[in-house]
């Protein structure tokens, strides 16, 4: 096994994983996160997030964020912050390729859509998606079915977001048979994760957001912290070309955001002072935060997204047609699972049932935007063959 840096007594250590759900010998040249990560990457889930909305639809253009590339930005940003916290950074890099494996297709607005149709039968959760991904839908090995990624990467995708109270149907399930102490918070390396997606979140969309020219940078010159990056960003230069200053600035409010998390994270460790990552999970709120001025901004600048980006008119006017097809295929094959691919249609069983939702519901949770049009013109346009 390969040997990183010195770990902090609260990091998550390899050599005392608590295994695999299905035992496998360990691998001679990588850690088991790092044969975590390393499955996560050769799944075809992750393949596919090339080709998942983030906030615009595929085709709109080249430049916008996917749910991969997206997936590669948080990983970028988490990995670096475990460096500086002592954490394992393989670990945090599974976890944070692997968050956004349960996406369906078209984004927010497909997920919206999915749930809805659902919701008679339990209704779509993306975080419970992704643990399905990587313990039941992806087929690759011949003895189980998933990845069969280790105990602590389970874990890290199931509570990154803190301790579940209430879980979704299919992690109560799968903690039945696996169990993954639900009502603690996760490890040190998962709420990294969490927070980096935040950081890559705001950050990028404001990127698209201005690129898509939704707003200007006159127009978020009032945000907390995004402000100051741009006034710092102009002083940078006598005369910034427009694509600089928008990458000056991006780059400024990253800064400020993961330096302010460290320190933050830091004061919270040191007043904890925990022994071991157990000690984290034990722990009556997070280790891993934003401080309250950077917390609140966070807050602030989500607000404005959602306002000025997430709810544009250019931006609702695909979503709603996102939300019309994804209702629409669901609906279609769930009343009629005859007309699903051979595999899907014997795993569907009967039309109309709680077992035909489940499968219906994974089948499109697993398409990309692309394929998602494909199979509705399929459906519905009678000049285009099945």
């Amino acid at each position: 096994m390969t040997r990183g840096p010195t770990l902090a007594p609260y990091a998550v250590h390899a050599e005392m994983s608590r295994g695999r759900l299905h035992h496998e010998p360990e691998a001679p040249t990588r850690s088991p996160y790092q044969r975590d990560r390393d499955r996560i990457i050769h799944s075809s889930a992750f393949r596919k997030l090339q080709y998942k909305t983030q906030v615009f639809v595929n085709h709109e253009g080249d430049f916008f964020r996917t749910r991969l590339t997206h997936s590669i930005e948080v990983a970028q940003i988490a990995r670096s912050i475990a460096r500086e916290l002592g954490l394992d950074e393989d670990l945090t890099e599974a976890l944070a390729l692997a968050h956004d494996l349960g996406h369906p297709p078209f984004g927010h607005a497909g997920e919206e859509a999915l749930n809805l149709a659902m919701k008679p039968f339990g209704g779509f959760d993306h975080n419970a998606q992704s643990l399905r991904v990587v313990t039941l839908l992806e087929s690759r090995y011949a003895g189980w079915d998933g990845l069969n990624l280790t105990w602590e990467t389970l874990e890290g995708l199931a509570k990154h977001n803190g301790p579940l109270r209430n879980p979704p149907s299919y992690i109560a399930e799968y903690n039945d048979r696996h169990k993954l102490e639900l009502s603690t918070h996760a490890s040190a390396e998962a709420q990294v994760a969490a927070l980096a997606d935040d950081v890559a979140y705001h950050s990028h969309d404001l990127d698209d957001g201005l690129r898509a020219r939704l707003f200007g940078p006159e127009e978020i010159a009032h945000l907390p912290v995004v402000g100051e990056a741009l006034a710092a960003a102009r002083l940078s230069s006598l005369d910034v070309p427009p694509p600089r200053l928008r990458h000056e600035t991006i780059r400024r409010v990253i800064d400020v955001m993961v330096s302010d998390l460290i320190a933050e994270t830091r004061r919270r460790l040191d007043k904890l002072a925990p022994r071991d990552a157990d000690a984290v999970r034990r722990a009556k709120q997070k280790v891993v935060a934003f401080s309250a001025p950077v917390a609140e901004a966070n807050q602030v600048i989500k607000d404005f997204l959602h306002a000025r980006m997430y709810r544009h008119w250019r931006v609702n006017r695909m979503t709603t047609k996102a939300r019309v097809l994804t209702t629409e295929v669901f609906r279609l094959l769930h009343a009629d699972t005859s007309l699903l691919p051979d595999d899907w249609r014997a795993r569907a069983g009967e039309p109309g049932t709680q077992r035909a939702a489940s499968v219906v519901g994974d089948y499109i949770a697993g398409m990309t935007d692309r394929y998602a049009m494909d199979e509705n013109r399929r459906l519905t346009d009678l000049s285009v063959s099945g």
